[in-house]
């Protein structure tokens, strides 16, 4: 077995244990406990958060994928391996820290995974070019879902702890605005550059969750999450069309 096969295998344990070790030994915060430090300015419904168990039924799908030996050389998997490796590392490594209230490095940890592993999306489709169905759904879905929610979630995280450090004041509402905007605007650009619908569904899926959330005292900031919703939804609908049309 290569380092490369060995590293993500790691990195896929150390993610799904950490949360377990974490809640089990009652080492600081949940991060329940920690969203709700600061969500005064932009919350989503609980129920968003049900999408880690699909998320790492995925990344456990694509740990076994790439660790069988005819993936030594895979091309597509040694693309995505390195963003891939820190990014789902990355998540274990929020999990201490937003349980021991380290506000700002929580902010670092996740925008770093997001912004890392979307780029290395979008280097391996742009260099490897079209893949089979079975390399789409057990490397560019799991790990096109997982950027997704960092995505939606490094907004949500960055104004969590920007209202729990006092910094917005009078300007929570604008930005929630810029908050919801700024998710759409990478989540569009995103699917347009990888065609990878599996990127736009969480996001969709978490915008919608704003919209529960903020629908009964904040109408505007919800309709906002709203539409983001319907349009991250549909351009994502849109490529799944695109990227049958790529497949050999």
């Amino acid at each position: 077995m290569t380092q490369r096969q060995i590293a993500i295998l790691a990195a896929v344990a150390f993610a799904i244990v950490s949360p377990i070790v974490q809640m089990g030994a009652g080492v600081g915060l949940t991060a329940a406990e920690f969203s709700r430090s600061g969500d005064g300015t932009l919350r989503a419904a609980g129920y968003a958060f049900s999408i880690w168990s699909v998320i790492y039924a995925g990344l456990i799908a694509f740990a076994v994928y790439q660790a069988t030996p005819r993936r030594r050389d895979d091309a597509l998997v040694d693309a995505v391996a390195g963003p891939a490796a820190v990014a789902i590392t990355g998540t274990g490594l929020w999990i201490w820290a937003s349980a021991l209230d380290a506000r700002w490095l929580t902010v670092a940890i996740i925008v770093t995974c997001a912004g890392y592993l979307t780029f290395g999306l979008v280097r391996a489709v742009r260099t490897v070019g079209p893949t089979d169905l079975k390399a789409r759904a057990f490397v560019l879905w799991p790990l096109g879902m997982l950027a997704g929610w960092l995505t939606i979630a490094s907004a949500l995280n960055i104004l969590t702890v920007m209202t729990a450090e006092g910094l917005l004041g009078g300007i929570a509402r604008a930005a929630a605005f810029a908050g919801i905007v700024a998710v759409l605007i990478a989540a569009l650009a995103a699917l347009r550059a990888t065609r990878l619908a599996a990127f736009g569904a969480p996001i969709a899926w978490g915008l919608l969750a704003v919209w529960a959330a903020e629908r009964a005292t904040k109408g505007d900031v919800a309709s906002l999450a709203l539409g983001a919703a319907v349009l991250v939804g549909a351009y994502a609908a849109w490529q799944v069309r695109a990227a049958k049309s790529s497949l050999p």
